[in-house]
């Protein structure tokens, strides 16, 4: 069991671990596991960081991240510029439906809108523009229209949950249509998070509901 000092001076520490966070300041304030970050950083490159870093501390039940992204004024780039970016980062990944994504550039940020068949296209579309120059944050408003039609099976799910390394004791599955529901309770983040990645492996999936709780005791 962890103190909310404890837990707080292990998600300072975790964040500061990173190479690209050295000279962030990042602020932590924990409250029976729920994590707050503040401050400011010059890249959303590094808010992403510090996110995962403070997600992946055992003891971590919620996150709250408040952390603003202000680029520096040489530094800064036009929408124009960023835009063409983006352009030539879709060019040169062909998993990318360029055909099937439209991109809004405001302010540094990005909308990202449009359908995908499977949830993995949706991320590998916004991993090629998280960590381009000139981005404050993305909106990743993309939604999954599966081409398989198949339905979801709840069973299949759980047999993929059984063969992670993850403890799926308390995890139950249901299935409404392709929507999955994941609830119960997990004992760190990152299990929650690799629960829900498994379960938008399923074939005909339109959607996952991740419910999972963080199950851990503190000592007060």
């Amino acid at each position: 069991m962890k103190t909310n000092a404890e837990l707080q001076k292990d998600v300072q520490d975790a964040i500061q671990w990173e190479p690209l966070l050295h000279s962030a300041e990042i602020g932590v304030v924990v409250n029976n596991g729920i994590v707050s970050l503040t401050g400011n950083v010059d890249s959303y490159a590094k808010k992403l960081q510090a996110e995962h870093a403070a997600k992946n501390v055992l003891g971590v039940k919620v996150l709250v991240e408040d952390i603003e992204v202000k680029l520096p004024d040489p530094r800064s780039k036009t929408d124009v510029e960023i835009a063409s970016e983006i352009i030539a980062a879709f060019n040169a990944n062909s998993f990318i439906p360029q055909e099937k994504i439209t991109v809004k550039v405001e302010d540094g940020w990005v909308d990202l809108n449009g359908e995908v068949s499977w949830e993995y296209l949706r991320e590998i579309t916004e991993n090629a523009v998280r960590y381009l120059p000139g981005v404050k944050g993305i909106y990743n408003n993309i939604t999954i229209n599966p081409e398989i039609r198949d339905t979801v099976e709840k069973s299949d799910i759980e047999r993929a949950l059984d063969r992670s390394s993850i403890d799926n004791s308390e995890i139950r599955v249901s299935v409404t249509g392709t929507t999955v529901i994941l609830t119960g309770t997990v004992h760190t983040w990152h299990q929650k998070e690799e629960a829900g990645r498994i379960a938008w492996k399923t074939p005909g999936i339109q959607d996952v509901k991740n419910k999972l709780e963080v199950d851990y005791e503190y000592d007060l």
